[in-house]
């Protein structure tokens, strides 16, 4: 529906499980959307890490990394066109193809140590947790750099960063922000980062702009996912913050 209502716009996906499907079913969806949206998906992939997850597709939990690269590397073979060993002996072939060449964009959601050193070695750029504090995300993108390198990636295309923000000149109105991402938090987030300022990006125009240069200068952010969607503030209010980020940006 959205693509087909857009044209710009990039489509995209934070975690899609490859553990979990089937990986030629999973290249044939990806390149599908990728052809309605005229090359505009970005496929950000993960392997989860919900043992009742596993338990229900009836997966080891230990593998799941194993199976993520396996699945991964089925898919992205498709995607370029090559034969797909068929049980009966024929080769088959993955149609329709997608726009973007070889594949659209891959970025892996990496929340801990084992996950950011497998999307270095990929050569894959890493989304991290939206709750990540800004030391942490230093330490991060050093180690993800680091195993990069190491497998023999000279560089990494794009350093996405997912943050919540919402842009406002309302005291009233940021407050009223902060106090429900707070209460959102508490159950979610590591004694270490605590702050909501440590995640959040939340006050007027120019605050928000600071932030950003900050993150530029600090992390080398050149993509910035912005969550806006927050509990009790109304659509009118959620719209609003969208246009004015997009006004910094």
């Amino acid at each position: 529906a959205v693509s087909s209502r857009t044209t710009r716009i990039r489509l995209g996906s934070t975690s899609y499980l490859l553990p979990i499907r089937n990986p030629i079913l999973a290249a044939e969806e990806v390149s599908v959307l990728d052809q309605l949206s005229n090359g505009r998906v970005i496929l950000g992939i993960g392997r989860g890490f919900q043992d009742a997850m596993f338990q229900i597709f009836d997966i080891p939990t230990k593998q799941k990394r194993v199976i993520f690269r396996e699945n991964l590397t089925a898919m992205i073979s498709a995607w370029r066109g090559e034969p797909i060993d068929h049980h009966d002996g024929k080769e088959i072939f993955l149609s329709p193809l997608p726009v973007q060449k070889p594949h659209p964009p891959l970025w892996v959601a990496a929340f801990g140590p084992l996950a950011i050193k497998q999307a270095g070695q990929l050569g894959l750029p890493y989304i991290a947790s939206p709750m990540e504090s800004l030391d942490s995300l230093k330490s991060n993108i050093e180690q993800h750099r680091r195993h990069a390198t190491e497998a023999g990636h000279e560089s990494i295309s794009t350093t996405p960063i997912m943050r919540t923000v919402f842009v406002t000149n309302d005291i009233k109105l940021e407050n009223q922000v902060k106090e429900s991402l707070a209460k959102e938090s508490s159950a979610r987030i590591r004694e270490t980062e605590a702050l909501l300022e440590d995640w959040a990006i939340v006050g007027c125009q120019q605050y928000v702009k600071d932030k950003l240069a900050e993150y530029r200068e600090q992390l080398g952010m050149d993509y910035l996912i912005a969550r806006g969607r927050i509990q009790g503030i109304n659509d009118p209010q959620q719209i609003e913050s969208h246009e004015n980020l997009l006004k910094l940006i």
